[in-house]
């Protein structure tokens, strides 16, 4: 799934860490990183954004429940 224009990035990773499966980011190259570790997070989002916002992502959550959790998200903040 893509997600956009994530301003809460604390919040954002506060549900990434909540889900009870998987979470992937997807890079532009295909690769897969597991957003659940924090050395990912904090690697993967070092190089995505600077101001503080997050225009665009693409990732793969596996469990229906966190699916449910992510949209959520983006729908409600």
């Amino acid at each position: 799934m893509k997600v956009q224009n994530i301003k809460d990035v604390d919040r954002f990773f506060e549900v990434i860490d909540s889900c009870t499966g998987k979470v992937e980011l997807v890079t532009g190259e295909g690769d897969r990183l597991n957003l659940k570790s924090k050395l990912s997070q904090y690697v993967s989002m070092a190089k995505i954004f600077s101001d503080g916002t997050i225009d665009e992502l693409e990732i793969v959550a596996y469990e229906p429940k966190d699916i449910d959790k992510l949209i959520s998200f983006m729908v409600n903040g």
